[in-house]
């Protein structure tokens, strides 16, 4: 794996490293275009994933110094390929690319050790520019800032009662709603600011200044 920075010199000249790439997409003519693309800006893409489990497969067979991997697949999402990733050592700089930008799916992105999250309709020079940046300052953040979702008033008052360590039948009672309707209004909490549990959702609700 390539662990020089994202430039080097040549008789005084500063040039850019050839940084290989492994691009993983479920849709052939998006990896194709990528392919094109990136070798225009002298990246050597030395593999393509179609699935989840390819991108894995392919990683350890290749050795990348960059994983681009789409966030949604079919089997392992790109953020699963990504968590597996980052837990070996050495692993490639992985980088998520995708059509949307939800913040619980950013805040997953960045929990699971990406280094990046990329929009599809980024310009191929951008494009370019920020994966050598990330490879060459690797200290910097590169992910999207946290977004603040927008929470109903309901989901606001099951969030305070939550905080006050009320369990779901309280607030329950205390709302005057159905356990399961509070069940309902949490799960969408989760989801709205990237949690797993009750402790992570009132962790990240500190983060974003939702409590």
């Amino acid at each position: 794996m390539n662990s020089s920075p994202a430039t080097e010199r040549h008789g005084g000249d500063t040039a850019p490293v050839r940084l290989s790439v492994l691009i993983a997409d479920d849709h052939p003519l998006f990896r194709m275009g990528l392919r094109y693309a990136l070798a225009a800006q002298g990246f050597d893409v030395v593999a393509e994933a179609a699935s989840g489990e390819e991108a894995l497969v392919a990683c350890a067979r290749y050795r990348p110094d960059v994983a681009l991997l789409d966030v949604k697949m079919p089997g392992l999402s790109g953020i699963d390929v990504c968590a597996r990733l980052t837990a070996e050592r050495p692993h490639p700089t992985v980088v998520l690319i995708s059509t949307f930008r939800e913040p619980a799916v950013v805040a997953a992105a960045r929990a699971a050790g990406a280094r990046g999250y990329l929009s599809k309709e980024t310009d191929p020079a951008d494009l370019a520019r920020t994966l050598r940046g990330i490879v060459q300052a690797p200290w910097r953040d590169w992910m999207p800032p946290a977004e603040v979702p927008n929470l109903t008033p309901r989901e606001r008052d099951v969030l305070s009662l939550l905080t006050r360590g009320y369990s779901n039948k309280e607030i329950a009672r205390e709302l005057g709603l159905s356990p399961d309707t509070v069940k309902d209004h949490l799960g969408r909490l989760f989801l709205k600011v990237g949690a797993q549990d009750r402790i992570g959702l009132l962790n990240r609700a500190r983060e974003l200044g939702l409590v």
